[in-house]
């Protein structure tokens, strides 16, 4: 593919989008653990949907702040794709916009798996449409229900994991981070988008839970940090003209 360019930015414009994305990454981890590792893990039990629907409804605030934590995250992630997709559009726009369009479908779908949440706690609310059903009945649509809503957070992991690897590989391109990290970055999201995928074609694929997850975590965090409190500025600068353009910064010197 060859490679298209944007008008270059300045350095300045260039570390204020590297600070924003640092610092939605740090802060999209920590709301995506609060909303997983925290309120579902804690309320949802996939062996049994009666205690699921017990958890739910004696625990009804803590799980609609998950759900408000959960698009709070969306909505960093949309900064996130924003920032990284300005700041990496000058190595290749072909590519920039192939990363965006993914991570865009992520968010469309992981928009859409929220409201399976919210159609569950409507179920446990009672009313005209779920009068005529038992006990047993209610606890299992609310159960399938949000299966279907872990489904979808869980498919959204693939364009999620598509759309990173297209931006890592960018960063990697670019210098505007160490390679070791942006190499990693590519590893780590074709993993993820693997397990996601394998998960679909074998539910098996779930033992392998923390093989796909845990080194994308490492590198969101690890980037995050990188962007935000590391050297990012000095890296910026000697990288600002990644496709052989001349750098007046360097000719200046």
């Amino acid at each position: 593919m060859q490679s298209t360019s944007s008008p270059v930015m300045s350095m300045g414009q260039r570390v204020r989008l590297a600070r924003i994305a640092g610092a939605m990454y740090l802060a999209t981890v920590a709301s995506a653990l609060f909303g997983e590792a925290y309120v579902r893990s804690s309320l949802l039990d996939g062996s049994s949907a009666a205690r699921s629907a017990e958890n739910l409804i004696a625990s009804n605030s803590l799980y609609r702040i998950g759900l408000a934590t959960d698009l709070l995250t969306f909505v960093g992630v949309a900064v996130l794709i924003w920032a990284l997709f300005l700041l990496l559009r000058e190595i290749d726009s072909h590519l920039a916009v192939l990363a965006l369009v993914f991570r865009t479908i992520e968010l469309g779908v992981h928009f859409s798996a929220i409201a399976f949440g919210m159609v569950g706690m409507s179920l446990l609310g009672g009313g005209e449409y779920t009068a005529e059903l038992t006990q047993s009945q209610l606890h299992s649509m609310v159960g399938m229900v949000l299966r279907g809503q872990m489904a979808g957070l869980g498919i959204g992991f693939i364009p999620l994991g598509l759309g990173s690897a297209v931006f890592a590989f960018l960063l990697f391109r670019s210098g505007y981070v160490p390679k070791v990290l942006a190499g990693w970055g590519v590893l780590a999201s074709v993993l993820l988008a693997s397990y996601s995928f394998g998960v679909v074609l074998s539910p098996d694929t779930s033992d392998y839970f923390f093989v796909g997850m845990l080194p994308m975590f490492i590198y969101e965090v690890s980037l995050g940090f990188w962007l935000l409190f590391g050297r990012g500025t000095t890296w910026l600068q000697s990288a600002a003209y990644p496709l052989g353009q001349p750098d007046p910064l360097r000719q200046a010197l």
